[in-house]
């Protein structure tokens, strides 16, 4: 009996390192690593990962109910409403290189207090604009705002990430994955406060929209060091006539402006069909929150499986495809007249493939404009990249609002907004010898001399374009 005890001990002792790896520790590996890497992060990383989430929470408390709000409420015509919101849009994206360059002349303190400033004052402004001026200027400070405090906090969170690699703690690609899901998080909730704040009114959502980042600025004035290691300011000069001229980029914003133009139907399109189906806009902030939690979930993997199977070119005209797919979902249900749940499927069907086909657009997008980009212009690129796209959804979108307000058959809008991008896969540029092996070595070199770059301070450039291709929120 002694024996065969001695030999179940032995077994048991035996299994006992297996099971701290295999066994019941596994489900809470994740959990405990995510711990340990929020507990290591410097006070500085902690604070930028928290200001993502904030940015994204009380953005998106407002945004997805203000067309509503203003064809309503205010009684604008469609088109204007469109206009409005591209023009928010282009605000922010067309001026994202200047909030760029002057984060590289002023640094990362006092560009994020004046972003917050300007967006408290926009918000409040906006729940009490009741003028088409008003609501014009209300709109032209929030997105430029956010062309002031998003670059800086995203070159800055890179910047972190990279001397955070450096000093041995792990991939930079830990912080830029945690600082991904904080925006996601708040995109998730924004919606739900919103539609909670609601049951008031407007103007009790766009306050609490502002109060939230009072928070923020209150969080910066105290915590934002005036002067971070390391960071040294720098100014941009030249390029833009060579970036003019560079067909092949153009080409390639031109197709990404048209999945920035079906993204912001989100914000125009979709609360149409969704008043249709539902009577209310109150499934609206479910619509977004499934649009986060798909995101969050599932962007790292569908990475992964487009990086093995699919190049860049490939991989964006997926991506649009899916797009254009989502939007002739809608088409093809809507002569069918359905409402209450079944109503809403195909507005759920097309958040689902958009939200795929950003999953896809987007990375793909990034990684080329290395390969396109002048040497040593990356951060002049990515910010053009922005600002034509925001070109191209504020023309589109003032088109969208009309095309809505026409009267025309309940198919065609949506089956226009489908035809944009499935016709902007031709003008994908296609890759050629120099977006070959040669060429990557050369992105790899240039890309590695960036990095030493941001390691020792010299600039704030790489950092912006890198944060760029990390981060989904506004």
């Amino acid at each position: 009996m002694t024996d065969l005890i001695s030999r179940v001990l032995a077994r048991r002792a035996r299994r006992a390192p297996r099971s701290a790896t295999t066994g019941g520790a596994t489900p809470r590996a994740p959990r405990e690593s995510t711990r340990r890497l929020w507990a290591g992060l410097p006070p500085l990383l902690r604070l930028l990962v928290l200001t993502q989430l904030a940015f994204n929470l009380g953005f998106y408390a407002v945004l997805p109910f203000l067309a509503e709000h203003l064809g309503t409420a205010i009684g604008m015509a469609g088109w204007l409403v469109g206009f409005v919101l591209g023009l928010r849009a282009f605000s922010q994206q067309g001026l994202f290189v200047v909030g760029g360059w002057l984060v590289d002349r002023w640094g990362v303190r006092p560009v994020v207090l004046a972003g917050c400033a300007l967006r408290i004052a926009g918000f409040a402004w906006l729940g009490y604009a009741e003028a088409t001026w008003a609501v014009v200027g209300a709109v032209l400070v929030i997105g430029f705002a956010a062309a002031l405090f998003s670059p800086a906090v995203e070159s800055e969170v890179a910047r972190q990430a990279v001397a955070w690699e450096e000093d041995g703690h792990g991939p930079r690609t830990r912080v830029l994955a945690l600082f991904s899901v904080a925006g996601q998080v708040g995109a998730f909730a924004g919606p739900l406060l919103g539609a909670l704040l609601l049951a008031f009114d407007f103007r009790t959502a766009c306050l609490a929209g502002a109060a939230v980042f009072v928070l923020v600025l209150a969080g910066h004035l105290w915590l934002m060091p005036q002067h971070i290691p390391g960071r040294i300011r720098a100014v941009e000069r030249g390029g833009a006539r060579v970036l003019l001229r560079n067909r092949r980029f153009l080409a390639l914003c031109c197709a990404y402006g048209t999945y920035l133009l079906g993204y912001n139907q989100l914000y125009l399109a979709l609360p149409d069909e969704v008043q249709r189906a539902a009577g209310s806009q109150a499934p609206l902030s479910w619509l977004f929150a499934l649009s986060s939690v798909l995101v969050v979930g599932a962007q790292l993997p569908v990475t992964r499986w487009a990086g093995d199977r699919l190049d860049l070119r490939r991989s964006m005209a997926a991506g649009l495809l899916l797009i254009a797919a989502g939007f002739a979902v809608v088409a093809a249900a809507r002569p069918a007249g359905w409402t209450g749940v079944a109503g809403l499927l195909p507005a759920a069907g097309f958040v689902v493939l958009l939200t795929v086909g950003q999953m896809l657009v987007v990375p793909a997008a990034r990684a080329w404009v290395p390969d396109l980009a002048e040497e040593g212009r990356i951060g002049l690129y990515m910010g053009a990249l922005s600002s034509v796209s925001g070109l191209i959804v504020l023309a589109g979108s003032a088109a969208t609002g009309s095309l809505l307000d026409l009267g025309l058959p309940a198919a065609v809008p949506w089956l226009v907004l489908a035809a944009v991008p499935a016709l902007a896969v031709a003008l994908l540029p296609h890759r050629d010898e120099r977006d070959g092996q040669g060429r990557h070595e050369n992105g790899e070199g240039r890309a590695d001399r960036e990095r030493q770059a941001a390691r020792t301070g010299r600039t704030g450039r790489t950092g912006r374009s890198k944060g760029e291709g990390t981060a989904c929120g506004e």
